[in-house]
């Protein structure tokens, strides 16, 4: 996010932008939050999600390897587009699923372009057939993309105002937005902790 300098002449903003997923996203890792309907990055949880629930990548992955070949971080570009920002994979959870699928002897892997292909087997293909009726990123319908385009309009407001403060505010005003920022982020913690 904008990073803020306090000095003479007030703030001093860099530019700032989002996390792959963000706001259910944090830097590296873009799958949803904690708090939302999927957990962070990626894994072999459930395929739809409650609170804490992940996408699950070996699904995601051999859905993909049904519809075509593909190496590993253009399956994560597939996977973010997808879903429209909301569910990047990390390189860390997408590269030991391959792996695993390969050792299972649901995939197998050749050199391409100077990047390993991962292409489905024969034992694969059942599974993977499997795993496209019910893709993980099918999961994330419509209300959620607009929740989340509604986050981010909400941040960018917020990001505006702060700015607004940061360089025409009194040391006074801007020690009271800080007041308010502080006891907002309480008060948003306030809310998963009051689901638990």
């Amino acid at each position: 996010m904008r990073d803020f300098h306090h000095g003479h002449h007030g703030f001093r903003a860099r530019g700032f932008t989002f996390p792959p997923g963000f706001p259910f996203g944090g830097p590296g890792e873009g799958g949803f939050g904690p708090g939302g309907p999927f957990g962070p990055g990626g894994g072999r949880g459930s395929r739809r999600g409650g609170r804490g629930s992940r996408p699950n990548v070996r699904t995601a992955v051999l859905a993909l390897l049904l519809e075509r070949p593909m190496h590993g971080y253009e399956m994560i570009q597939e996977l973010d587009s997808r879903t429209n920002g909301i569910w990047r994979p990390s390189p860390g959870s997408v590269y030991p699923t391959l792996q695993l699928l390969e050792d299972e002897g649901l995939i197998e892997a050749e050199p391409s372009g100077g990047r390993k292909s991962y292409h489905l087997t024969d034992a694969g293909r059942a599974e993977a057939e499997t795993a496209a009726e019910n893709p993980p990123w099918a999961s994330i319908g419509d209300d959620t993309m607009s929740q989340v385009q509604d986050f981010r309009d909400a941040a960018v407001g917020i990001m505006g105002a702060l700015k607004q403060v940061g360089f025409n505010g009194t040391p006074e005003q801007r020690q009271r937005a800080l007041e308010i920022l502080n006891e907002t982020k309480r008060k948003l913690y306030a809310i998963l902790a009051d689901g638990e």
